[in-house]
């Protein structure tokens, strides 16, 4: 389940079949609804979610050399991955807006990828895994915006260049002391 916007942290992947008053985001009606998460007790929660982004060699020794003609990419693309995270509620429409208490980036420079590791951290009645997925989205996103013109093969396509494995890495919550 998800993040700001979940209703049920028991782990479930929602690959069993599920009838209609088991869904979390559905009224009896069948209409879409927001989960009502009041009754829930605040906890301190935390979710990292990572993806990559598959680069020419050449253009990733651009980012690493800092030597990309828009600016700094990493950079760009750490300031572009918080701020997704602090507005995912806006975007994702079942989400809850949350309290974040810390953003933490980390950028790993392969051969021919970039890849990002995004960190999210709350305290409060629901999850940050989709802070956490837009984040890292985000922030891959920018990276391909900052290299685009690097990257663009003579028909102005981008043949070598894709956004791959974006997946949650950890989640975690535990009672506030």
């Amino acid at each position: 389940m998800s993040g700001g916007g979940e209703g049920d942290d028991s782990g479930s992947d929602g690959a069993d079949s599920a009838s209609a008053a088991d869904l979390t985001h559905t009224d009896e009606s069948g209409e879409t609804q927001m989960v009502d998460v009041g009754d829930k007790a605040d906890t301190a929660r935390r979710a990292v979610a990572r993806g990559t982004i598959r680069l020419q060699s050449a253009t990733v020794d651009a980012v690493r050399e800092n030597a990309i003609g828009k600016g700094g990419v990493l950079a760009t693309a750490r300031i572009g991955a918080i701020q997704a995270v602090k507005h995912t509620w806006e975007t994702i429409p079942m989400c809850h807006q949350i309290p974040i208490t810390n953003v933490d980036t980390d950028f790993a420079l392969g051969d021919e990828t970039v890849e990002l590791t995004v960190a999210v951290e709350t305290t409060g009645k629901t999850g940050c895994e989709m802070e956490a997925l837009e984040g890292t989205t985000t922030g891959l996103n920018v990276v391909w915006d900052m290299v685009k013109s690097a990257e663009k093969d003579a028909d102005g396509d981008y043949p070598e260049t894709a956004i791959e494995s974006v997946e949650v890495v950890e989640k975690t919550k535990r009672p506030l002391e």
